[in-house]
């Protein structure tokens, strides 16, 4: 508990968290607001369309405010002080990532039930009541891949220890890696299916095409193993890090 206490307090005094919130909250919720007002008036909106900016971009803003919870730690060396006081260095940094994790499942909520009721405010005409299951692992259960998205980046912050190199490796992979594998002649499609992002989209999306939102996964999984199987390389890779980071100088 004293080691959650100190990484919470380590990530709520310094200023790069909270502007990432900010804009992660900025993000989805200005996304919902800018497809609810440009939805022609004879057309519906879909709840899963009024998660298309936490989905798309709001998780990339949480997994570089995760990458900079450990990397600037090692930029200014501070590091060194947290593993001389933890020896075995794990503890400290599984702390870390429980608590960067629990911040981004806040503000995935928030983010997630923000957009979709400021969606609802501005179209009480349309069908966006949280009627099936799916309807609601699309608005609550952004939280849960935010708090996944967020152990993955901490663990390739604590890998790359750099923040620019973490970052542009978070970011290009999210945005651009895993569309640019479908291009890959004969085998793409099938890797594509099960690239992590993609995967996870199952769970927040389902199969069905939404109109205004984000498109549907092709991964084979249903939503709960696909949920499952996101959270499982998330925390695999943060037992390599824990592993490297054991072996090697701070």
């Amino acid at each position: 508990m004293n080691l959650l206490a100190v990484e919470r307090i380590k990530l709520f005094t310094t200023r790069s968290p909270w502007w990432c919130a900010l804009i992660t909250i900025g993000l989805s919720v200005g996304f919902a607001a800018i497809l609810a007002g440009a939805t022609d008036a004879n057309d519906s909106l879909t709840v899963s369309a009024t998660q298309f900016g936490g989905s798309q971009f709001g998780i990339a803003v949480v997994m570089v405010l995760a990458a900079l919870a450990v990397t600037t730690e090692y930029r200014f060396n501070t590091i060194r002080t947290t593993f001389q006081a933890v020896p075995h260095r794990s503890p400290a940094l599984v702390a870390k990532a429980v608590v960067v994790g629990l911040m981004s499942l806040v503000l995935g909520e928030i983010a997630g039930f923000g957009s979709w009721g400021l969606a609802k405010l501005m179209r009480p005409n349309d069908n966006l009541a949280l009627a099936t299951g799916q309807d609601w692992a699309n608005v609550a259960g952004l939280g849960l891949v935010f708090a996944f998205s967020a152990v993955l980046a901490v663990a390739v912050g604590i890998l790359i220890r750099h923040s620019a190199g973490a970052i542009a490796l978070l970011l290009i992979y999210t945005l651009a890696v895993e569309s640019l594998v479908q291009l890959i002649p004969k085998i793409g499609d099938n890797i594509h299916q099960w690239m992590p992002f993609n995967v996870v989209n199952k769970f927040l999306v389902g199969s069905a095409p939404a109109q205004n939102g984000p498109p549907p996964s092709d991964s084979p999984l249903s939503p709960g193993w696909a949920l499952a199987y996101f959270a499982g390389i998330s925390i695999v890779f943060l037992l390599v890090a824990l592993g490297v980071a054991k072996k090697r100088d701070a």
